[in-house]
């Protein structure tokens, strides 16, 4: 299974383990990269500075011989900590930064001159283009079959139009749950697949069982896609909160979404709220439900190491 990412981060297997907003963890990455694949953080799941830098500290001493450990950096406006966290990370080094949402062109300017290479998460040719002309290491295709923040297009039409028109490396991600779909993603001209939802019910995830059981108790078909979290479509488990609920925007946010002046401030507001009760789900036991996941996790059937879902992956 050697490709153009087992080179690019001296991996055995072409896998990153990708980064999940409050899933993600520095004990998950570890054992990741004791299991041969790469594992990513989100900087935002950490609140302070001093926390990312002290993660960065410690995946640097725990990195074995063929390990490789990222971080994934918001890239826009929302994220007020940008331009500080990626000073942080340059400053303490990692192997790979993966950016989302936005321009990642100072990103890429600053992590290279810190030896750093950058992924970016694309859903679509144009913006492809656009990283790999601004100096992108790889570009992350995000297809339809991807938790959370998903793309438009499958994962056989997004990933064989990059590899066409491309002449970085193709990461695949969405739809990964076992060694035939990593294969099939090689087959589409994938380097790699980057692989978030079953690595959610893990024993190390740092979230509650309720979601890890949840993961292994729903599939693929139990996946929806709600604008009720943050304002932009988003894969949930459909549970009897989210039924409740429902997937769509409220009357009244739709009206003010049509009005040029309010539609910034009622996506932020919405955001927030959204953002919030997706901590809730996961940190701490309640009725209210907001679990987000993709429909990998059809392969998901107990909770288990993460060197156990490595080995269900690649072997």
């Amino acid at each position: 299974m050697q490709t153009k990412l087992t080179q690019l981060l001296d991996i055995t297997y072409p896998v990153i383990m990708a980064p999940m907003f409050l899933v993600s963890n520095v004990s998950m990455v570890k054992e990741s990269m004791d299991a041969g694949i790469a594992g990513c953080i989100p900087a935002l799941n950490y609140r302070t500075l001093d926390e990312l830098r002290a993660a960065a500290k410690e995946l640097k001493t725990a990195k074995p011989k063929g390990g490789s450990f990222g971080f994934n950096l918001i890239v826009n406006k929302s994220n007020i900590k940008y331009k500080e966290q990626l000073r942080v990370l340059c400053e303490e080094g990692c192997d790979f930064i993966i950016t989302s949402l936005g321009s990642p062109e100072e990103t890429i300017n600053q992590a290279h001159k810190a030896g750093i290479k950058v992924f970016c998460d694309v859903t679509d040719l144009r913006f492809a283009k656009k990283v790999q002309e601004l100096g992108a290491d790889a570009a992350i295709a995000v297809n339809s079959e991807a938790g959370g923040h998903r793309g438009n297009l499958t994962p056989q039409e997004l990933t064989s139009l990059l590899n066409m028109n491309l002449t970085i490396p193709v990461i695949s991600a969405g739809g990964v749950g076992c060694k035939a779909d990593i294969d099939k993603m090689l087959s589409y001209g994938a380097e790699g697949v980057s692989v978030g939802s079953p690595f959610i019910a893990s024993t190390e995830a740092s979230v509650t069982e309720e979601y890890k059981q949840a993961c292994v108790d729903y599939g693929a078909k139990d996946i929806v896609m709600t604008e009720r979290i943050s304002g932009t479509p988003c894969t949930v488990i459909n549970t009897p909160y989210v039924q409740k609920i429902g997937t769509k925007q409220t009357w009244i946010e739709t009206v003010l979404n049509k009005n040029k002046k309010l539609k910034k401030w009622v996506k932020m507001i919405r955001f927030s709220i959204g953002m919030k009760a997706a901590e809730n789900a996961a940190k701490k036991a309640t009725y209210k439900t907001v679990w987000v996941a993709g429909p990998s996790i059809e392969h998901t059937k107990a909770i288990l190491p993460v060197k156990a879902i490595v080995k269900h992956l690649v072997e």
